[in-house]
């Protein structure tokens, strides 16, 4: 039932995957990764604009602290435990909890994209091309599962060849996951390539016809108000409000 609750999620199916989660959870409490799992559940769908109306963080960081207090040294518990606090504009210590991911996975690739992204949100490039040149060298836990963080990281870095290339193999594995679509269309916007961006923006709407430019705005945790603004600008020119 846990696989099958991951397995929701990487399709994109949250609601499922929290309910099904739960049910485990429900269950035995103990078991492993049902709380980390949850937290990441919980967290596409607030990124994905999909959560019950008025929904915070809050359901993420509770399950993410109990994963933690059943087992700390689970590199996704620190992984994801740094993407909320990513999300809540805690740079330094996100920073510190994905570098914590890699100390305990160092040969896994997931860990060390999530920090390449987390360097790029915080306008630190040099940084962030390493960690996605070891991420790139190192395998994932699932196909392609790293290329997500490593084409969003590469499209904050501006990278947009190297991004669109990433993010492409990524959506060929897990069609159904909006970040990725609203990251490519940003991408393609930037590359000037209209059509293919257009395209990408009515894949966000099929996810979500609900989708808002202006929460995701509120959202977003980049650090540079200028590298915000250049995000967002591109967004709106492929079509997305």
């Amino acid at each position: 039932m846990v696989n099958l609750g991951w397995s929701n999620f990487l399709t994109g199916r949250y609601a499922e995957a929290i309910t099904t989660l739960q049910d485990v959870s429900n269950r035995n409490a103990t078991f492993p990764f049902v709380h980390t799992f949850l937290a990441a559940s919980y967290l596409g769908q607030w990124l994905a604009q999909l959560s019950p109306a008025g929904q915070t963080l809050e359901p993420a960081m509770a399950e993410i602290q109990q994963a933690m207090a059943l087992n700390d040294a689970i590199f996704l518990n620190h992984l994801f435990w740094g993407e909320i606090l990513l999300f809540q504009h805690q740079y330094g210590q996100a920073l510190a909890e994905m570098e914590r991911a890699v100390t305990l996975e160092p040969t896994v690739a997931e860990s060390s994209a999530a920090l390449a992204l987390v360097l790029t949100y915080v306008g630190k490039t040099d940084g962030a091309l390493q960690a996605i040149d070891q991420a790139l060298r190192l395998k994932p836990t699932h196909p392609d599962v790293h290329l997500g963080d490593v084409g969003g990281a590469y499209a904050l870095a501006r990278h947009y060849e190297e991004a669109r290339e990433a993010l492409q193999r990524f959506l060929s594995h897990y069609p159904n996951l909006l970040p990725a679509h609203l990251t490519l269309a940003m991408v393609d916007s930037e590359l000037g390539q209209e059509a293919e961006a257009r395209k990408e923006v009515a894949e966000v709407l099929r996810l979500n016809p609900k989708f808002s430019l202006e929460v995701h705005k509120q959202r977003m945790p980049i650090k540079d108000p200028t590298v915000l603004e250049r995000h967002i600008a591109a967004l709106r020119k492929a079509g997305l409000k």
